[in-house]
């Protein structure tokens, strides 16, 4: 009789030690993230426990606690029967949680949210980039901790409630303490609450401390209201700090950087490089020597930063103009393509011929469907070359895509051309056909320059060299040994060479990647209305430069005065350098609820619900 009583307390003690396996799972399987002291771990389990565990173990609990209230309504009601279907789910969805909240952590840096759910519609990116060993250990584990959570929760809960006195006993010890855990979950608890006091000492361990059931249910979104997700503040203040900083589009330009208006384009997508790997921004030595030999010959930004964290948004931000989301990718939301701007397009219009190479399938993430809707007139994808040239797990090695690439150009006859060649090798499982660097990950990174680097060498050769323009810029950074609090994450080099560059320059000026479209257009003297989140960085207008970045958890902001990002979820200042007023944060805030504001008006130009 009184493991009936006292069913759901067992039941309780049973889901946070659940929980406690996570979190140890978590810390130990990031290691290779940070390397967190005893009592760093010990913290972030006491953390976690009293902020987020007890009240996530009663909401899991509530089901139980109403059926077993309706057993003692129903006095046959034969509870263990009716509860197991529920054990069952709650055992698969909760090791589903904790599990790929510790095996993606290590590649993303972020609590498993709904927006991960975009990136597993499109599997393929994730069974190329792991070994099946990986899969299947993985796997292994979920089952495992899936029947650890469920099989006891079916054996403690018993086949039927007492009756009489045992009723009225389950009741009194039931019902108070769940009553108070529930109510004062749904008011006040917060990612942020079990947080570590400002500054951040470490990222892991405040990340460790949030329950990844928690997490994953609060990034859960009932509606596509976009206009209410970020309301950090009253509309007089976002627009009082929006205020200028996105300058009206202007015809001059304080600055000419091509010896023609009408030059052939070529953009290189260079995957995953980020400053991290560049040594003349503060990057490891050695590993772009391609780079360190390029840079002096052509236009170099020395304060360029990517948009976003992913392929698929960095995509959008370059050849759309158009700043990311924290945590809505727009290349998958077709509907949404018709509104969006297009370098592609805007080049067509003035009789260029568009095309796009990339060295892998154009089925992740919708990627042919967008650059179809942004006009692009040829694409090529790995169906474009031979089976027997597809020696990479992700595709086409670099340096066969950027040979064909070559071949492309050097076919360039009459008319003007832009072409954007993608990589792909810089990316995991790191199988590259090029053995320099015995760390596998620099190895690849060095890879992919050694072949820009070489194809660089070859079109120096070719005639249509003195009316090229090669931009090369990164989709997005690579997090190697570093965090988003590192603002080397989003800093990026970009590189304007060829033979149509007037002279080799170091530009200071701050920018980010979604600038490149109204800069590139401005600098060939072509109208840029259409592109409201992308700056002519060398107008006149351009007087406040910053950059602004984002990703599911956080935003960065820089400046002048320097560098801020912001974790959205935790409510905190996770880097200031140097620390200021808030101000640099302010404006941060401000321009990610503004541009969710942006996207709902996107959704009423095209008449979407």
């Amino acid at each position: 009789m009184k493991r009936s009583i006292h069913f759901l307390e067992y039941l309780y003690c049973h889901l946070l030690i659940v929980f406690l396996i996570g979190r140890v799972g978590f810390v130990l399987n990031n290691r290779c993230v940070e390397q967190l002291s005893f009592a760093d771990a010990a913290s972030a389990c006491w953390r976690g426990f009293v902020g987020h565990d007890l009240m996530v173990a009663a909401w899991l609990l509530v089901v139980p606690w109403l059926v077993g209230l309706l057993a003692l309504r129903f006095s046959g009601l034969r509870l263990r029967l009716w509860l197991t279907p529920y054990y069952v789910l709650m055992g698969l969805a909760v090791a589903a949680i904790i599990v790929a909240d510790a095996v993606m952590y290590e590649y993303w840096q972020f609590k498993l949210g709904t927006v991960m759910l975009s990136y597993a519609a499109s599997p393929e990116g994730a069974t190329n980039s792991v070994s099946l060993s990986f899969l299947l250990m993985r796997l292994g584990l979920f089952l495992l901790l899936a029947l650890w959570t469920m099989i006891p929760c079916i054996w403690l809960t018993p086949k039927h409630l007492p009756t009489g006195t045992g009723a009225r006993l389950w009741m009194r010890n039931i019902s108070i303490i769940w009553t108070f855990l529930l109510v004062s979950g749904v008011l006040w608890m917060r990612q942020g609450d079990v947080y570590t006091q400002k500054p951040y000492p470490t990222q892991l361990a405040d990340h460790a401390a949030v329950n990844p059931v928690y997490a994953f249910v609060g990034s859960i979104r009932l509606t596509d209201n976009y206009a209410a997700r970020y309301n950090f503040m009253s509309e007089e203040d976002r627009a009082d700090l929006f205020k200028g900083l996105y300058p009206a589009p202007a015809d001059d330009i304080r600055d000419t950087l091509l010896l023609t208006s009408r030059p052939d384009i070529l953009v290189v997508f260079i995957e995953g490089f980020g400053s991290r790997f560049v040594e003349e921004l503060g990057g490891l030595p050695d590993v772009a020597p391609g780079w360190s030999r390029l840079i002096p010959e052509g236009i170099f930004w020395e304060n360029y930063f990517s948009n976003s964290f992913r392929t698929d948004r960095g995509t959008v931000s370059a050849f759309s103009g158009w700043l990311s989301y924290a945590d809505i990718g727009l290349m998958r939301h077709t509907e949404m393509h018709d509104a969006l701007p297009s370098l592609a397009k805007s080049l067509a219009k003035e009789g260029y011929e568009t095309s796009y190479i990339y060295g892998g399938a154009m089925t992740n993430m919708g990627k042919r469907q967008y650059l179809d809707d942004m006009e692009f007139a040829n694409l090529y994808d790995d169906t474009a070359f031979r089976d027997e040239q597809k020696t990479g797990s992700w595709g086409i090695p670099d340096s066969t895509v950027l040979q064909k690439t070559r071949h492309f150009i050097e076919n360039f006859e009459g008319g003007h051309h832009f072409l954007v060649a993608q990589t792909l090798s810089s990316h995991e499982p790191w199988d590259v056909p090029y053995h320099r660097l015995e760390d596998e990950r620099l190895n690849a990174f060095a890879y992919t320059d050694y072949s820009i680097a070489c194809m660089i060498d070859s079109l120096r050769l070719l005639p249509q060299w003195d009316n090229l323009l090669v931009i090369m810029i990164p989709d997005h950074g690579y997090l190697y040994r570093q965090s988003y609090k590192d603002p080397g994450f989003f800093r990026a080099p970009m590189l304007w060479t060829g033979g149509a560059i007037r002279e080799p320059r170091r530009m200071q000026v701050i920018m980010n990647q979604s600038d490149i479209a109204a800069t590139l257009l401005s600098q060939m003297g072509i109208r840029h209305d259409e592109y409201p989140w992308s700056r002519n960085v060398l107008s006149r207008t351009y007087t406040y430069p910053f950059a602004y970045c984002n990703y599911p958890a956080g935003v960065l902001f820089a400046d002048s005065t320097g560098i801020s990002i912001y974790d959205i979820e935790g409510d905190a200042v996770m880097t200031e350098q140097p620390a200021d007023d808030g101000l640099r944060t302010m404006r941060a805030k401000a321009i990610l609820q503004t541009s969710y504001d942006g996207l709902a008006g996107l959704q009423r130009k095209r008449g979407t619900p």
